[in-house]
């Protein structure tokens, strides 16, 4: 099985799972995960939540609407216009 076949297959349980072993650091029987481990189970967490998961509900999803539809500061993700300085 690869690793698409493997995040296609994962279900909300295993992500549950993979999610909290990331977030302390350890799997459910204890047992410290390596630094590979963590950032392999992050990497499948983020790849399911981006198949998965509206953008609302992904790890790492920073909500920059106030309540009135407003978005707080600047979008990152908006072309800057560049100043070129002589």
């Amino acid at each position: 099985m690869n690793y698409e076949q493997l995040i296609e297959t994962m279900t909300p349980e295993m992500h549950r799972s993979l999610k909290l072993a990331v977030e302390i650091g350890k799997w459910p029987n204890g047992e410290r995960l390596s630094e590979e481990q963590r950032t392999l189970c992050l990497r499948a967490v983020i790849a399911y939540d981006q198949n998965r998961l509206p953008e609302s509900e992904r790890t790492g999803f920073i909500d920059r609407t106030r309540p009135d539809g407003a978005q707080h500061g600047r979008d990152p993700l908006q072309p800057q216009p560049l100043k070129i300085l002589n």
